[in-house]
């Protein structure tokens, strides 16, 4: 509760609008992820509206201190050259009945690069559980979620329905952000 209310008036202060709920259960894409700072904008999100999230976040930063501050906030230590463990875990811990919110940066990288992850629609098609889009908007102030919907088998349409929403969102570091598409989609390139 304490923590709820501290990130309301963080939030106030910083003159941002919070747009849409947190959702009750889901995979969360947070995008675009242009900056070390989006961590920290996700978790403002979620504690406005009082969820406690876990965050997938890379495990060379699991290191002293802030390995500690990390998993106080949730972070779950991703090996991204074997994620397959990490992802089975949460699958499991997905599948147990409880509310159950993960954040996942899809692209991966706070720099520019060609494709988002897929994991975040694999882990949403293995457990059955929504993909809720949210978002951190500084040039309009605003933060919070859009559209939620349930993986499909038509990786295309999903994507383009992820395209259309984060269309006009930029992030802290516009220059670094990747276009949302799968190296899985099938076809020539989106354009």
């Amino acid at each position: 509760m304490m923590r709820q209310r501290l990130t309301r008036m963080i939030v106030r202060v910083a003159g941002y609008r919070m747009i849409g709920e947190v959702p009750p259960t889901g995979i969360i894409v947070g995008a675009p992820h242009t900056s070390n700072w989006d961590f920290v904008t996700m978790l403002l999100v979620m504690w406005h509206g009082g969820a406690h999230p876990r965050v997938l976040v890379k495990k060379q930063l699991f290191r002293g201190p802030i390995g500690w501050l990390l998993r106080l906030c949730g972070g779950v230590p991703l090996d991204r050259d074997n994620p397959s463990g990490v992802v089975r875990e949460l699958v499991s811990e997905a599948g147990n009945g409880e509310p159950f919110r993960l954040i996942i940066a899809a692209e991966g990288t706070r720099t520019k690069g060609e494709y988002w992850k897929s994991g975040f629609h694999r882990i949403a098609r293995e457990t059955g559980l929504p993909i809720t889009l949210a978002f951190f908007e500084p040039t309009t102030k605003t933060m919070g979620f859009g559209p939620t919907f349930h993986a499909s088998d038509d990786i295309r349409a999903d994507m383009n329905l992820i395209r259309a929403f984060y269309a006009d969102r930029h992030g802290i570091r516009p220059g670094n952000a990747t276009e949302p598409r799968l190296r899985e989609e099938p076809g020539p390139p989106h354009t």
